[in-house]
């Protein structure tokens, strides 16, 4: 099978493999979990599974696009966007620097750089379940607050992937290289902090 297979997202077994599935791949990882183990957790068939997503990588991705909007709407909720410019970029650049440097989000990143070459589809897949979306969210932000005075930004997508590679500076190359094995909440809020001076110091006003 290949990853550019449709997936059919109805059904009232789909949000249970889905939630199976994440369940065994935040356990196991992608290549530890089996199609028998995500079945059983989902309490579905094999054959059930297979009729929604007849290969492994459409499933992981699946999973990982619903953990995105899930993770981009949690932050969108939790923060308050009228708050100053320090105090939302603090907030916004904890919560996806959690994300990134979690288990389940470092896979993600693993898996579809590993498979980006036979399966183009999954990275962008990942692009724009992820990074496209913290960009869009990110910019609009931006806009908001330059319409308040409170940052001057020429470029609202080039600075909101620039926020983002600044909040994953030291401790997710660590990571991402086995240099470490985890992140403390002080690496985060030491890295998040440095992150969002050096950000302010070339967009605010």
């Amino acid at each position: 099978m290949t990853a550019t297979a449709e997936i059919v997202r109805t059904g009232r077994k789909f949000d249970q493999v889905l939630s199976g599935a994440r369940k065994v791949f935040m356990a196991d990882g992608f290549e530890g979990a089996s199609v028998d183990e995500i079945a059983r957790v989902a309490a579905v068939s094999k054959a059930t599974l297979y009729s929604y997503f007849p290969d492994k990588r459409l499933l992981f991705m699946e999973v990982a696009r619903a953990e995105c909007q899930r993770q981009a709407s949690e932050a969108i909720n939790s923060i308050d966007m009228s708050a100053p410019p320090h105090v939302v970029l603090e907030q916004a650049g904890k919560h996806f620097l959690r994300f990134i440097t979690s288990r389940f989000g470092l896979q993600i990143f693993r898996i579809c750089v590993a498979e980006s070459d036979r399966f183009p589809e999954l990275g962008r897949q990942f692009f724009n379940s992820g990074p496209a979306v913290m960009q869009a969210e990110m910019s609009a932000y931006f806009r908001q607050a330059e319409a308040r005075g409170e940052l001057s930004i020429e470029d609202h997508g080039l600075a909101a992937f620039q926020f983002g590679e600044l909040c994953k500076a030291d401790v997710w190359m660590q990571l991402m290289f086995g240099v470490t094995k985890s992140v403390s909440e002080a690496d985060i809020d030491r890295v998040v902090h440095s992150a969002v001076k050096t950000f302010l110091a070339r967009y605010g006003t």
